[in-house]
């Protein structure tokens, strides 16, 4: 059994028509940072950021880096806001599969090998799967063609009705610690894109309330499976110093299990899998 791998479509937004000076007093006040303060950060004066946004003085593209980076933007926020001053991206966006990151698979690949007997993964920040070990079967296997169909989407297959959720034995706690995380991330860095994720996925969850059913620190996923219920908790990784688009946008969400019992039977179910030959996640293409 191989680890799968699946692509992503490209998360590309177009430039809107405001000027450099509008973005990027909007990205300051998102971040809720005065005018001072940011101009100390990107070394240079309050006059001087405020002829930038008013449109009475053009920046180089140095000060545009400058001004992105202090303000925490993502690497593809940090590329639109140049291209929003008439510069040409400064961060490259590769593709997985590239030639270049031919040692970064192989790293992920490793690390997913080694979690094995329990479910790891590779998303973007959309949630689309890019790399999983066969632990995942866990959560793929018998689900319908549709919910696998490229890119598959970890958030729609946690929460459509045909996905995990008849499996899932604490859903209505469990389900709204997903959208929370990804509302947190929107408030932080909007995207058009991801607005419209979260908004079909809040339309799969009911309105009741919330029980309490949590470890204290964390709210474990349980999970019916062939070997019995499976508690797991989940524990998320980046790449904190990259400088290309993907790498920096990737999450290798692992998942461990809550209790003795459960980390027993992810040993049975991957002896059994083993065993037989079964499935894993859904295969990389053309492999």
């Amino acid at each position: 059994m191989t680890l799968g791998m699946m692509t992503s479509t490209a998360d590309v937004r177009p430039v809107g028509r405001e000027s450099f000076g509008a973005e990027l007093r909007r990205w300051r006040e998102r971040r809720r940072v005065s005018q001072l303060e940011l101009a100390l950060r990107a070394g240079t004066s309050q006059r001087h950021l405020s002829f930038i946004e008013s449109g009475r003085s053009a920046p180089g593209r140095a000060m545009v880096i400058r001004l992105a980076e202090s303000l925490g933007l993502p690497l593809r926020e940090r590329n639109l806001l140049l291209l929003h001053a008439g510069y040409a991206p400064a961060y490259p966006e590769s593709a997985l599969g590239d030639e270049d990151l031919h040692a970064v698979r192989e790293a992920l690949q490793a690390v997913l090998a080694g979690h094995e007997p329990y479910p790891a993964m590779i998303v973007n920040r959309a949630g689309e799967l890019l790399l999983a070990n066969p632990a995942c079967g866990l959560f793929f296997d018998g689900l319908p063609p549709h919910l696998l169909a490229e890119p598959v989407n970890t958030l729609r297959v946690a929460l459509h009705p045909d996905g995990l959720v008849p499996r899932i034995l604490n859903f209505d706690s469990w389900a709204p610690h997903v959208t929370q995380s990804l509302q947190r991330e929107l408030r932080r860095n909007p995207d058009p894109r991801l607005e419209a994720l979260l908004e079909e996925l809040e339309r799969y969850i009911p309105s009741r309330s919330v029980a309490a059913d949590h470890l204290g620190i964390a709210v474990p996923l349980q999970l019916a499976s062939p070997h019995g219920p499976v508690r797991l908790i989940t524990t998320l990784t980046t790449f904190a110093t990259a400088t290309d688009v993907l790498l920096s946008e990737l999450r290798m969400e692992a998942f461990l299990p809550a209790d003795d019992s459960s980390a027993e039977r992810l040993r049975q179910r991957a002896a059994g899998t083993t065993a037989s030959g079964g499935s894993g996640p859904p295969p990389a293409p053309g492999t």
